[in-house]
């Protein structure tokens, strides 16, 4: 039986994995001759990873999801505990991303070292966690919860309006920001100069 949530989860994913390897391009291409440009971009991917996966993505795997799981597959506790804990620190982390790039941005290249070197192991820490979740959690979700655990679980997933999935109904800030990033970053990470 397919899920609701479990598709609405995995194309976050996707999505939120394509706005991650789009960072790593960004990040590997550098500011060139457009440093206004870049830092825009990187800035507005940041606070869509902010405000989108931290904000809604996030709470409903913590508040719905894992519980339900650990209470019923105990071999995947240890799997949840580290992802409940990459949940705990995630935003703590992004923020720290964005005061790196803010900082390069501000006092110069010699802060620049220290924002990729951050950003690059953010960036593959989060994949990787993406992976766990797919690989552990939700395959144990599909053997263990029963309909009214889905129906819980579709219902509050279905209130999420990710633009970059661009398959549910669309939260015009969300779609501004969105937009901003696809328009703002250069070829071909998107459609910018």
């Amino acid at each position: 039986m397919s899920h609701s949530s479990l598709r609405i989860i995995r194309e976050e994913h996707t999505a939120l994995a394509a706005m991650l390897r789009s960072m790593v391009m960004m990040i590997e291409r550098g500011p060139g001759n457009a440093p206004e440009q870049y830092f825009d971009v990187v800035k507005a991917m940041l606070f869509y990873i902010d405000e989108f996966p931290e904000r809604l993505h996030h709470p409903k795997e913590s508040e719905l999801l894992f519980p339900r799981v650990a209470s019923r597959v105990p071999e995947v506790r240890q799997a949840l505990e580290r992802l409940e804990s990459d949940h705990a620190n995630s935003e703590k982390a992004v923020r720290e991303l964005q005061h790196l790039l803010l900082a390069w941005e501000m006092l110069g290249e010699s802060r620049r070292a220290a924002f990729e070197t951050a950003a690059k192991k953010y960036l593959a820490a989060y994949m990787d966690h993406m992976q766990l979740e797919e690989s552990a959690i939700l395959p144990a979700a599909q053997r263990v919860l029963e309909d009214a655990d889905w129906d819980e679980l579709d219902a509050a997933f279905s209130q999420n309006c990710d633009p970059l999935t661009g398959k549910y109904p669309r939260d015009p800030l969300y779609d501004k920001l969105f937009s901003r990033i696809v328009m703002r970053a250069p070829a071909p990470i998107g459609l910018g100069a």
